[in-house]
């Protein structure tokens, strides 16, 4: 059995988006993204896969598509594959997200 402790994972980084691996098979990612105040996932598509982002920590804005919204812990919002998805933390604090992408592209 594979055990990761996320609160250990987690780290934040000046320069830009951290994209902290935790499980990856062949047919799936599960990642920590970590996004400090003003940092940003830029939009973009996946053709053939599903990401699914949930808030764990701080506060942060999805786009899907044309559509915009404000996810603060406990919430999560899918991105269908094909559709132009991306991330930003506008709020004044660090954003932890789990990001579950399959299958892997």
């Amino acid at each position: 059995m594979e055990i990761r402790d996320l609160k250990k994972l987690a780290r934040f980084s000046e320069e830009k988006l951290l994209k902290i691996p935790v499980f990856q098979s062949e047919k799936m990612f599960f990642d920590l993204y970590a996004l400090l105040p003003g940092q940003a996932q830029k939009a973009h598509a996946h053709a053939g896969s599903d990401k699914v982002y949930y808030v764990l920590e701080g506060e942060v804005v999805v786009q899907v598509g044309e559509e915009e919204a404000l996810l603060v812990p406990g919430m999560a919002a899918l991105a269908p594959a094909g559709e132009v998805h991306g991330v930003r933390n506008e709020s004044a604090s660090p954003a932890l997200l789990l990001v579950v992408m399959a299958p892997k592209p």
